[in-house]
């Protein structure tokens, strides 16, 4: 039967009112600020895995390397100073965001720099110390941006604003990681390493922009000794406090687990299949970008229409059937086809679940501790996969091959899908919500159900 006038017209509504919280100043500033947060974790994981493989460094050293991601797992360690601590004379002219912001941002670029000029085949000790000093700033400089993201949106923006995020992100990642391998095929990896710094202006721009974030809730300042140790323990306190906090800590730990070892060795399979960089950057990069985009939208429309608990299960279980495409990718061996199926899909359910996820781990904070309680959850969210990336991956894909691992990385997905059902039959995944998912008198949309 044939809409009525009037069923047309609020079909036209409602997709407009879909696509306008894209449109919203916070949620193009979240694109921005995920452009910045992402590059420097696409040069140390995917570009220097192809960097050191063309060197002719050994599997096992490689998949090592990535334990300069642990720094990222260890940020909640030292995120209370980003909370804390006002730079001298920055703070009192831009504000405490945005003084740490344009600090941080600079020293991401250093460091950069630093990992450009390291020669792995020269000094592969020096190579891994530059990437952990690398590491060390992308982790700061995600606490920093992390903060600023969730304290900027409101809570209905908290969906969109993920998935602008996750836009700016991947666009940020794939584009430092197209530019890198571009540059390096013609003038080498110091050049292609040193063209990426630029990707940390967006940052430091939208806060420049944009100002102190709406939203924060200034603590006190700590003078005494008892104070600081306060500071330093009262976001992890508050926490854990909450009805049900242990178990969505345990599935923060557990949920990303073959995901992660998955992501971390795709390089590895590719240089492996023969692929050039002309056609990683075409496949893993250009497809994936575009499979990515469609899945940030669909997350986008999901999470409003089925509410956060439902889009996130969904996200983990379409996670997990991603790492089957790579089994059968390695199964099959090189196809241009085949890959960039794969990527397809993974990009697809990385982009769907970024955006759920991220919404879920962001409304988690509590808004007087948002930089030390985001960098605990996104620490947290990765770790275990990271260490078993770090200490046994390149060795059990050298024992059993790549089909046998990526099927091994699906079942280790499976215990994160069960964890989640549960919390949400218990209702513990809205018992340990932040005030951060909490809507205030300024915000005057409601968030979707949950």
């Amino acid at each position: 039967m044939a809409d009525t006038p009037a069923t047309g017209a609020e079909r036209e509504r409602s997709l407009g009112q879909s696509i306008k919280p894209y449109l919203e100043k916070e949620s193009l500033a979240s694109f921005f600020l995920g452009v910045s947060s992402g590059f420097p974790f696409a040069l140390l994981a995917a570009t220097l895995t192809t960097r050191l493989s063309q060197d002719g460094i050994d599997k096992s050293t490689i998949t090592a390397f990535t334990l300069a991601f642990l720094v990222y797992n260890l940020k909640f360690l030292w995120a209370w100073v980003v909370d804390g601590v006002k730079i001298p004379v920055l703070t009192r002219l831009l504000g405490q965001r945005v003084s740490w912001m344009l600090v941080i941002g600079v020293l991401v670029m250093a460091a950069v720099v630093n990992l450009a000029l390291a020669d792995p085949t020269a000094d592969i000790v020096w190579t891994a110390t530059s990437a952990v000093i690398l590491g060390v700033a992308g982790a700061t400089f995600d606490i920093i941006i992390d903060a600023y993201r969730i304290e900027t949106l409101k809570p209905y923006q908290l969906g969109t604003g993920s998935g602008m995020s996750q836009y700016g992100w991947r666009i940020g990642a794939a584009a430092a990681g197209a530019l890198a391998l571009v540059v390096a095929a013609r003038y080498g990896w110091e050049a292609g390493y040193m063209a990426c710094a630029v990707f940390a202006l967006p940052a430091m721009l939208t806060a420049l922009i944009m100002g102190e974030p709406a939203r924060r809730q200034v603590v006190a300042e700590k003078r005494s000794m008892g104070e600081m140790w306060q500071s330093i323990t009262g976001p992890f306190a508050e926490f854990f406090r909450r009805h049900g906090a242990w178990l969505v800590l345990l599935f923060i730990l557990v949920h990303k687990i073959g995901d992660t070892l998955a992501n971390l060795t795709f390089r590895l399979l590719f240089d492996d299949l023969g692929y050039t960089n002309d056609e990683i950057a075409i496949y893993d990069i250009g497809v994936g970008f575009w499979a990515l985009i469609i899945g940030v939208f669909i997350g986008g429309i999901i999470y409003a229409k089925l509410g956060l608990k439902r889009s996130v299960l969904i996200a983990l279980i379409l996670m997990a059937i991603s790492n089957l495409s790579f089994a059968a990718l390695a199964a099959v061996g090189k196809s241009n086809i085949g890959m960039a199926a794969a990527i397809g899909f993974e990009n697809f359910a990385s982009g769907y679940g970024g955006v759920v996820v991220v919404a879920y781990f962001s409304a988690l904070c509590d808004l007087r501790f948002t930089a030390a309680q985001y960098a605990l959850i996104s620490a947290g969210a990765s770790i275990v996969g990271r260490v078993l990336t770090g200490t046994t991956a390149g060795s059990l894909i050298e024992s059993f091959g790549y089909v046998s691992f990526y099927l091994l990385t699906t079942v280790l997905a499976l215990p994160g899908i069960v964890l989640f059902w549960w919390m949400m039959r218990t209702g513990l995944v809205d018992a340990a919500m932040g005030t951060a998912g909490e809507v205030g008198e300024g915000d005057a949309r409601t968030d979707p159900p949950v």
